[in-house]
């Protein structure tokens, strides 16, 4: 039995219900995530609880409202909605990757560049869901209201335009030398090691100041900012992290079209806006510590750089 034999069988309908379909599935998703965020307003807008995960945030302006939400956790049926939409986002990506994965395989198109790509994005997956816990000190979780935005990128963004170097790479054929294979492995290993490390470190300080970073005490500012580990390196180096992982996405197809990286430009251009956002939120927030932790750790997302 071969390779291609085996996930069919595995996966049954992957190759037919999606890499031969996938501009229906994207756009069935799309309607989706407007009409599930129109009820979310409308259940929201009808709350009477006043818990600070449940109390509807109402603006009057309906556009607006129905964007960003006005509720932070809304649930049903006990379900957490911002969990599971997520979730079902990181498995929408994963099936559309492995459908790419058979066809490339039963198109006899299987590359050395493919089978990279498909690796990192399975590693990153299978991490995110094991790792689930710190996803829980992110700002997605705990500060936006699940509205259109957060829904849409969820479950259309995620899957339909983190696999776009999957597609590309079923009709564009790349070679790789081995130290294009070697830099590529490098930028994957070095993004995951910074983005887990940096996230791992923050998630561990919330839950006990105490606990020791890097084998030593962690230094403290204010009693609430921390500048030890990576956070001392750079502000918000758990972006740099994330950055290299998405280069890592888009390495193995080369670089004769900018197609494939589209994920990691527009992750660039977002996370420099948030963290511009996030520096105006806590100069706010925490106002002489905050400039004293700007002292303390002058880079923002590369040290020596930005």
């Amino acid at each position: 039995m071969d390779l291609g034999h085996l996930l069919h069988l595995l996966i049954p309908s992957c190759n037919s219900a999606i890499s031969d379909r996938g501009f229906e599935l994207l756009s069935t998703t799309f309607l989706f995530s407007v009409l599930v965020t129109l009820v979310l307003y409308a259940a929201g807008c009808k709350s009477s609880n006043r818990g600070s995960s449940l109390k509807p945030h109402v603006t009057g302006n309906l556009l607006h409202d129905w964007w960003f939400g006005i509720q932070l956790n809304p649930q049903f049926m006990g379900i957490d909605l911002k969990f599971f939409f997520v979730r079902a986002g990181m498995m929408g990506w994963l099936f559309i990757n492995l459908s790419v994965l058979v066809r490339s395989i039963q198109d006899g198109t299987l590359s050395q560049s493919m089978i990279l790509f498909q690796l990192f994005c399975v590693l990153y997956i299978l991490d995110y869901f094991f790792h689930e816990e710190y996803m829980t000190s992110t700002w997605d979780i705990i500060a936006e209201r699940l509205g259109f935005m957060l829904v849409f990128g969820d479950l259309v963004w995620i899957p339909f335009t983190f696999s776009i170097q999957g597609w590309w790479l079923l009709s564009n054929n790349v070679e790789l030398g081995t130290a294009a294979v070697v830099a590529n492995c490098l930028t994957f290993l070095i993004g995951y090691m910074v983005f887990r490390g940096a996230n791992k470190q923050k998630h561990v300080f919330k839950k006990n100041p105490k606990a020791p970073i890097w084998g030593r005490p962690a230094r403290v500012i204010g009693g609430k900012l921390l500048a030890s580990g990576y956070w001392g390196i750079a502000r918000h180096c758990n972006y740099l992290g994330d950055l290299l992982l998405a280069l890592s996405f888009s390495l193995p197809c080369g670089i004769s079209s900018p197609v494939p990286y589209f994920y990691p430009i527009y992750l660039l251009i977002l996370l420099i806006r948030r963290e511009r956002r996030d520096e105006a939120r806590c100069a706010e927030k925490y106002k002489e510590i905050w400039a004293e932790y700007r002292r303390l750790v002058p880079w923002r997302i590369l040290p020596y750089v930005y």
